[in-house]
């Protein structure tokens, strides 16, 4: 009997996190499950515990603090029976560039980007060995949407985005599959934390939907899973259209425009 892989969630306590426990349990897999409220971490474990007989292991964690990323990166290394990361924990922006902190724009990046990718950098090198495991990384298409005012929160989702196709272009030949996750608005406790009534957004999704929608492209082994998009073949053409921009580029010399 083949054993499945034990999933790692950050962010797990609520929302995403907890809605892709909750569906993973039901699939059969143990988990690993990591947020900051332990009591809310623990409350999720007994009950998938009981309605889904898998173990669930809890870990309290902040992953803006240096000590507690260290122990989850020794965790990803050392478990071997981790085969599934998903990289969910988060946060949104409050206010425009300009309302920004220092402070703020340090965490919310630790955050989005730099917890992210060292808990990828953590498990890659396992996975490449091994030749299997999977990276699961929740962007949003903000990353495509300066225009909406979200500077820092949209680019570190550009960030998620970028760095999950380049990990796909070095890792899917290992025999490792990462899927970038695009989320639209979503009924999560992101908004609360910021200051936002989700209900005045005029368009939300439910979690579950999104979670769902979500784990058929990883079923699919979609590389780029964007829930919300009704058309698919915009997202081809856009990639398309990045490609043909790449081709178009001439190293040596600067383009006619540019010269005098």
């Amino acid at each position: 009997m083949t054993t499945l892989p034990t999933v790692f969630i950050t962010g797990a306590s609520s929302g995403i996190g907890a809605t892709y426990a909750e569906r993973f349990a039901r699939r059969g897999h143990d988990l690993v499950l990591v947020a900051r409220d332990k009591s809310r971490l623990d409350n999720l474990a007994a009950r998938l515990r009981e309605e889904s007989h898998v173990a669930v292991d809890v870990i309290q964690a902040d992953l803006t603090q240096s000590a507690d990323l260290s122990a989850l990166e020794s965790r990803l290394r050392d478990d071997a029976r981790i085969g599934i990361l998903i990289n969910n924990a988060g946060m949104a922006q409050a206010g425009g560039f300009l309302d920004q902190s220092a402070e703020a724009i340090e965490h919310l990046i630790a955050l989005n980007t730099t917890a992210l990718t060292r808990l990828a950098a953590a498990i890659a090198p396992r996975f490449a060995q091994s030749g299997t495991g999977a990276i699961i990384n929740i962007g949003s298409v903000v990353g495509f949407a300066p225009e909406f005012g979200m500077s820092i929160y949209g680019a570190s989702k550009a960030f998620v985005l970028f760095l999950s196709q380049g990990l796909n272009f070095e890792l899917a030949p290992r025999g490792v599959y990462v899927q970038a996750v695009l989320p639209a608005s979503t009924r999560t406790e992101i908004w609360q934390r910021v200051g936002i009534d989700v209900d005045t957004l005029p368009e939300v999704m439910e979690v579950g939907e999104l979670v769902d929608a979500a784990l058929l492209g990883f079923d699919r082994r979609e590389l780029v899973t964007i829930p919300p998009l009704h058309v698919a073949g915009r997202w081809d053409a856009l990639d398309g259209s990045r490609q043909g921009l790449m081709s178009d580029i001439r190293q040596a010399h600067a383009a006619e425009r540019y010269q005098p």
